[in-house]
């Protein structure tokens, strides 16, 4: 069944090539509109969208995830949509599930749903240290709600009295495949985290670096992180260095904002 008239697929880019074909291939058959809101990319996004018939926009004044994630809603004609990252994959299972669900539910706003994904770190699917399982609203009716404004991290804002639906299956997120990629997306997370913050909230180094620590803790013992073997230590690790990062960045952008005003 066709969900053309219902729903539409939505993906924010930037120098997706590598992701991009893979992602939108696992929606083809669901028949749907796609809406690319690109950030500038100088790969073959562009063309890789064009091939699956994606309606392809670009603003390139960024101004967080939240923002470029609403900016779509303009050019999205059906009641509902569905959020994809360009490195996740619609499994069998959630696709039909999606199909029936959305076929036989009245977009007015009081059900959502939510999709769980399974995330690929370091070449193994991880199912422990706190990322499964991980449900997050992705699917809603586009006339009642939209994304928070958060710079990163952002979500679906939830209206009270809405029922969240989780969608049957795992979506496959293939995530982090080596320690560079790790790394260059904590920081711009962690420096982004830190913007929002900026006098508003307190952080010092010895602040940062104790956080660090139980980060690490929390990650490898409390959520069972040492069940996900080498990877899961690398998770962990990665996590505490998130954490210091984006607490000794506050911690300067503070102190940068203080100076200036004492200037």
């Amino acid at each position: 069944m066709n969900l053309d008239k219902l729903l539409t697929i939505a993906l924010i880019t930037k120098n997706e090539a590598k992701h991009l074909p893979d992602c939108l291939a696992s929606v083809q058959d669901l028949g749907c509109p796609i809406v690319i809101i690109d950030s500038g990319s100088s790969d073959a996004t562009p063309e890789i969208a064009e091939q699956f018939g994606a309606a392809f926009h670009v603003f390139t004044d960024w101004q967080g995830f939240g923002t470029q994630r609403n900016r779509a809603h303009a050019f999205i004609q059906t009641p509902w949509v569905l959020w994809l990252d360009a490195d996740e994959r619609l499994g069998e299972t959630t696709r039909q599930d999606l199909i029936q669900r959305i076929s036989q539910t009245i977009p007015d706003g009081k059900i959502f749903f939510s999709i769980n994904r399974l995330s690929i770190a370091y070449g193994r699917e991880i199912r422990h240290s706190g990322w499964y399982p991980d449900r997050i609203v992705r699917c809603y009716p586009i006339a009642q709600t939209q994304y928070s404004d958060d710079l990163v991290h952002e979500s679906v804002l939830v209206p009270s009295g809405v029922k969240v639906v989780e969608l049957k299956g795992d979506v496959l997120h293939n995530t982090y495949a080596d320690l560079n990629q790790h790394l260059e997306k904590m920081k711009q997370y962690a420096f982004a985290w830190a913007a929002q913050r900026q006098g508003k909230k307190s952080a010092t180094p010895f602040s940062a670096t104790i956080r660090a620590v139980f980060a690490f803790l929390r990650f490898y013992f409390l959520k069972r992180g040492f069940l996900d073997g080498q990877q899961g230590l690398m998770i962990a690790t990665m996590n505490a260095v998130y954490t210091f990062l984006k607490y000794a960045q506050l911690w300067q952008l503070n102190r940068s904002k203080s100076g200036s005003l004492k200037g």
